[in-house]
């Protein structure tokens, strides 16, 4: 087997890469917004309103793109509403149609941040370990994490937006 092609090369953040104003949206909140009969949907629908009305710019990372993706593809969890990967797909480009809602790339120190987290997190169950990697971009892109999952407050972030979901 022949060495790889050095064509291929990791990508690398642009040095004029600067941090994203707005929210970074945790799975659980676009899930909500795109399934109306979510018991969350109410909280996140005023969340979406509030967020239009102020322009606030909101974040979807490849993680929370293809995490919406895969729950709105499950049959144990949407039941007679599953969609197929192909409709699901499509709601994920009708949010990155709507004003204000785009798909960030990784922000330069992510791994690095994200590695210093495992090794001061060691305990930290396996059950947590995205939600480390979505806060580790939060923190590194300079956006406020939004989610209905208090477990988000473990992490320490200094913007941080757990969403009331009663």
């Amino acid at each position: 087997m022949s060495e790889p092609s050095n064509s291929w090369r990791v990508a690398e953040a642009s040095a004029a890469w600067r941090p994203a104003s707005g929210d970074f949206l945790d799975v659980n909140v676009w899930l909500a917004l795109s399934y109306r009969p979510h018991p969350f949907h109410a909280a996140a629908s005023r969340y979406w309103q509030l967020s239009c009305e102020q322009g606030t710019p909101l974040w979807f990372s490849c993680s929370t793109m293809m995490g919406l993706v895969r729950l709105l593809s499950q049959p144990r969890l949407m039941g007679p509403d599953v969609m197929t990967l192909a409709q699901a797909m499509h709601v994920y480009e009708q949010w990155l149609a709507a004003p204000g809602v785009a798909l960030l790339p990784d922000p330069p120190g992510l791994d690095q941040a994200i590695g210093q987290w495992v090794l001061a997190s060691a305990a930290l169950p396996a059950r947590l370990w995205t939600d480390l990697c979505l806060a580790a971009t939060a923190r590194t892109a300079g956006l406020r994490m939004v989610s209905f999952d208090r477990d988000f407050e473990r992490f320490e972030l200094e913007r941080c937006l757990i969403l009331p979901s009663a």
